[in-house]
């Protein structure tokens, strides 16, 4: 990031044309273009004055130019694969959504909220619904696809607020933001519809995927754990009660 710098007052006598800045005010082309300058110009913003520029003091500046330059190089890559080893941590070796360990950190981080300003928040858990059948009749690679495509949904018909997970296996979860537990029943619903009407090609066949899911609502001073588990065990208990098991 360039930084600008204030400029000292020009000295009496030596003012420029109106509309102009004195040339020592004015950025250098290299500046403004953001190329290194010549050693002739970094030797006068250090003071050394034309006489003593000799060619081995010229050299000199020319091979500290060129390091440092190659150090401003070293660390733009740096900062690139730090940025890229980041995403690559965070993100689910299969679907293009978090992992388990960034979305615990997520939701840690939302309950945190919650209870500091006293807002309310909900975390929706989801389980594709005979996944195993998937595998065991047409390979893993079918689940795979299966898992890809539901996690793209998920992504797709969420707010960008919102956060979607992969917690493992054939599961979900999404953090909603400021959401009650009407609005979060609601939304789970949807999301649920979503990937139901998207059946998934795999080689010539159309899989059609359902989900179960449930919905706990958070106001902040719970553990992350259980807040999931909670979530959990609500989808449970509706898969129980539409299944006519209770």
């Amino acid at each position: 990031m360039r930084i600008r710098r204030g400029s000292a007052a020009p000295a009496p006598g030596a003012l420029a044309p109106t509309g102009q800045s004195p040339a020592s005010e004015r950025p250098s082309k290299a500046a403004e273009t953001g190329a290194t300058a010549p050693a002739s110009d970094m030797a006068t913003l250090a003071g050394i004055p034309p006489s003593q520029l000799t060619p081995q003091v010229s050299a000199a500046i020319g091979m500290l130019m060129a390091e440092v330059q190659k150090l401003r190089d070293d660390l733009a890559q740096s900062r690139k694969r730090i940025e890229f080893l980041e995403t690559l941590a965070d993100q689910d070796a299969l679907a293009p959504v978090l992992n388990r360990r960034a979305f615990v950190r997520e939701l840690t981080r939302m309950i945190a909220y919650a209870e500091r300003y006293d807002v309310t928040g909900s975390v929706l858990y989801f389980d594709i619904d005979d996944m195993k059948l998937v595998n065991d009749d047409l390979g893993h690679a079918a689940g795979d696809a299966v898992l890809t495509r539901v996690a793209e949904t998920l992504l797709r018909e969420s707010r960008a607020s919102d956060v979607v997970g992969r917690l493992g296996g054939d599961e979900y979860a999404v953090i909603l933001t400021q959401a009650d537990a009407q609005t979060a029943a609601a939304k789970a619903a949807s999301l649920a519809q979503a990937v139901a009407t998207e059946p998934v090609e795999w080689q010539g066949r159309q899989l059609n995927v359902t989900l179960s899911y449930g919905v706990h609502t958070f106001a902040g001073g719970e553990a992350v754990e259980q807040a999931l588990d909670a979530a959990d065990r609500a989808m449970y208990a509706r898969k129980r009660r539409l299944s006519g098991d209770i």
